[in-house]
């Protein structure tokens, strides 16, 4: 195996990602996860599925238009309105590809499809025989790849690239497989397929098993030079392998695969939390790479070796994949400059109106908090700067509880300089107080799911409230902080409101 030899990252978080249940994002949220990717170092994007809904044919186009680096790629059945779809939406793409898909395996043949090889054979070299007019990179994928007949997987990968696919992704689509015997598969597809020198072998597996992320790097021991990966591991049953885990693997035991990636390493936690929030699934803390605990020792054993040579327990430096510690940073005291500063030194660029927003929120919580940290500044700058109208906003919340008190909540909102009182009861203050705003904004909301956790450590910690709520017949994520949790939870359920809005202005547009 060469030293250096590259291996392309193909990411698929804004499709095979979005899959997941409760995951689907809205335009703007897919354009600025995009618009991390290509920050990243993403060599291909996979943006959806274009043929599957108006929304998604849009989402793609639009990622087309604005990235400029990575290739864009439009999925595609092999069917024929599929691929004039996916090659419609990735037109406007600097650098495009179509990703054609077709089951191999004899369970999908018998039951879902009921064609015969040779029919299952003349259909995908048609399918890429179109795809490769429309655009010059295509990519296959036969479906169900690992539970295939090897021999009829050989045929149809030679016929495939002998038509123009310059891809051949190998999908390990139930997440059935396991290392041995899944590199051994593209093993046998690099010395079986005669003109596999023609087209690079790729990975897209599944973690039904926990074995994505193995299986994938058992792919490029075997030869594979693109995988199939997602950020956080996201996408539909247990997920996809891991982004974060895969490049890091590759980079930290480069000793062992000899090679390399163009991810910009320092962006991972930055894109990570990026997808956390806009998915709503919540990082595990003590998920490798990204966790809150991936880097945090509290072994006092641990703590002595890292404090000697970090090299003792930590195999990653937090820096390299963009992790800051919880170190006090500013105060009450600290001025815009110095604001600006520390946030330019976390990656967070902002417009001076953006800048103005977030600082005047910043004072309001140092106010608040003795102590403000890294992750408190991020919180503060996703709460505030956001990739929807602000059409309400909180003005105040007080309320009334106990243990043997029915809960009273007043909510004032604000909208174009206008103030909205309403009081409420409900079954608890969160209750209470999301009657009392849907009664202002004439908006009812289906309240699915709800979650709170700690930004950062201590008593004074901000709160991050996340909640996923059913309004005018969709689903929205939304998100909210506070050092109050009712606040917090206000500031959630309105921005909820906010983004529902926002979608149905730009729907009439």
């Amino acid at each position: 195996m060469a030293k250096k030899d590259k291996v392309l990252i193909f990411d698929t978080t804004l499709r095979d990602g979005e899959q997941a249940p409760g995951a689907s994002m809205n335009e703007k949220e897919k354009l600025e996860i995009a618009y991390g990717l290509e920050r990243l170092g993403i060599d291909i994007i996979e943006a959806g599925f274009p043929v599957i809904s108006k929304g998604d044919f849009d989402s793609v186009q639009m990622v087309a238009k604005h990235i400029k680096t990575s290739t864009v790629c439009g999925l595609a059945r092999s069917i024929k309105k599929d691929i004039e779809a996916a090659a419609d939406a990735v037109k406007p793409a600097k650098k495009k590809r179509i990703h054609v898909f077709l089951a191999t395996s004899k369970i999908h043949l018998q039951h879902k499809l009921r064609k015969s090889e040779d029919e299952i054979l003349k259909m995908a070299v048609d399918a890429v025989t179109l795809a490769r007019q429309k655009v010059d990179d295509v990519e296959f994928s036969p479906e169900d790849a690992s539970r295939s007949e090897k021999e009829f997987l050989f045929r149809i990968l030679e016929a495939v690239i002998k038509a123009g696919a310059t891809t051949v992704n190998i999908p390990d689509t139930v997440g059935y497989g396991v290392p041995s015997e899944y590199g051994r598969l593209i093993a046998d597809i690099a010395n079986n397929v005669p003109n596999i020198n023609k087209a690079i072998i790729s990975t897209h597996c599944h973690d039904d098993l926990g074995l994505a992320v193995a299986n994938s790097l058992a792919g490029v021991m075997n030869g594979a030079r693109q995988v199939e990966c997602t950020i956080n591991g996201v996408g539909e049953r247990a997920g996809n392998a891991s982004l974060e885990e895969i490049v890091m693997a590759i980079n930290t035991r480069s000793d062992v695969y000899g090679c390399t990636t163009n991810v910009k390493t320092k962006e991972i936690c930055r894109v990570s939390r990026l997808v956390s929030k806009a998915t709503g699934f919540v990082v595990p803390p003590n998920k490798a790479i990204v966790g809150a605990n991936a880097f945090r020792h509290e072994s006092g054993i641990h703590q002595d070796g890292v404090l000697k040579e970090r090299t003792t327990y930590e195999i990653i430096r937090p820096e390299d994949v963009g992790f800051h510690g919880t170190g006090l940073v500013l105060g009450k005291h600290s001025g815009r400059h110095a604001f600006r500063d520390r946030l330019k030194a976390l990656g967070v660029i902002l417009k001076d109106k953006e800048l103005d927003t977030a600082f005047e929120r910043f004072k309001a919580v140092a106010d608040k908090k003795k102590q403000v940290f890294d992750e408190d500044l991020i919180a503060i700058v996703e709460d505030e700067i956001k990739v929807f109208q602000k059409i309400w906003s909180l003005d105040s919340v007080t309320y009334q509880s106990g243990t043997n008190v029915k809960p009273q909540v007043e909510v004032v909102l604000k909208s174009k300089g206008k103030k909205y009182t309403k009081s409420s009861s409900g079954d608890g203050p969160v209750d209470a107080c999301y009657k009392a705003i849907d009664a202002i904004t004439k908006l009812k909301g289906e309240l699915i799911d709800y979650s709170i956790q700690s930004v950062t450590r201590g008593k004074d910690a901000l709160g991050e409230v996340m909640v996923k709520v059913k309004m005018d017949g969709k689903q929205v994520i939304a998100h909210g902080t506070s050092t109050d949790i009712l606040e917090a939870s206000a500031k959630a359920y309105i921005n909820a409101v906010n983004k529902t809005l926002s979608q149905k202005k730009d729907t009439k547009k």
